[in-house]
């Protein structure tokens, strides 16, 4: 239930390929309407939408744009789910089998932003849950000209994906190691005994944004402290540093951590979907990366 405290949000429609797209719309208080701010597009999971992305980061987002002065936008997918890449998928997801141009929605919703809601286009930021995490690094790929940094959250790059991006992109990948749908070291992603396509491992992930980046540097690894020992898993951090500090690549492996969001809601069983893990919060590590990249760009 959402507290008296919370922020409220929009609803607002577009329509792209001749069909209705929504998303909900989070502006920070106090909006100073004359200078331009970050955006980050956050996409839910399958067989959510964006109000259910909302209530997955305890409206965390929600929070840290009126304190940081950033737009939150939560799309919704077609038929609750994102044409994030995968092939072979069952007849039930229409975003799929019906080829919905979601990377064109998220191109022409970027503009919009950018265009009626004075948007800073070198800070359109992009993150995402499961299959939304999956649809992050499709778009990471496929409009790196627009978005200047990801952050996936158990979701890896799609197995069957062949575009190459033109553009290095700031890359933060959160992936929990027993990951019992979306698998840490790839292969098919499974809901229940459905095989739901395939996709590259956490490593192959990682190794595609170094090289693309450029990253030169041996990586370095932090282990984060254990500050709740009862979420029965831990975090290890590696840091992949471009010259400019500003296209980093960052792995957050989250030891025996399931299919969720670290700070989150445990959206179901523990037998069903693993550990969430309380020693950091997901959105606050998630927005620190993207501002560090932005900062360090314009040191």
């Amino acid at each position: 239930m959402m507290c008296a405290d919370i922020p409220d949000y929009e609803s607002h429609t577009i329509i792209h390929d001749g069909l209705k797209r929504t998303y909900l719309v989070h502006f920070p208080k106090n909006m100073d309407k004359k200078s331009r701010r970050p955006l980050i597009i956050a996409l839910h999971g399958g067989l959510g939408n964006g109000k259910r992305m909302m209530e997955l980061t305890s409206y965390k987002f929600n929070e840290l744009s009126d304190k940081e002065n950033f737009i939150v936008v939560y799309p919704d997918g077609i038929g609750k789910n994102w044409n994030d890449g995968r092939k072979n998928m069952p007849g039930r997801y229409k975003a799929h089998n019906r080829n919905i141009d979601d990377v064109g929605f998220i191109s022409t919703l970027i503009d919009t932003m950018v265009n009626y809601y004075n948007v800073d286009s070198t800070r359109v930021f992009v993150t995402g849950m499961s299959n939304g995490a999956i649809m992050s690094q499709r778009l990471a790929i496929e409009l790196s000209d627009k978005i200047a940094a990801a952050a996936p959250v158990c979701g890896n790059i799609p197995e069957d994906l062949e575009s190459t991006p033109k553009n290095a992109v700031a890359m933060m990948i959160i992936n929990g190691t027993k990951d019992p749908l979306v698998p840490y070291d790839g292969g098919y992603v499974h809901f229940g005994k459905k095989k739901l396509g395939k996709v590259c491992s956490t490593d192959e992930s990682i190794k595609f944004w170094v090289k693309h980046n450029q990253v030169k540097t041996d990586p370095v690894t932090t282990k984060i402290e254990n500050i709740n020992i009862s979420d029965s898993c831990n975090i290890e951090k590696t840091t992949y540093f471009t010259p400019c500090n500003c296209k980093n690549v960052v792995l957050i492996s989250v030891k025996n951590g399931g299919h969720t969001w670290p700070g989150g809601k445990q959206y179901l069983g523990k037998k069903l979907i693993g550990n969430t893990n309380r020693d950091i919060d997901a959105c606050q590590v998630i927005w620190d990366f993207f501002n560090v990249q932005f900062v360090s760009l314009y040191d």
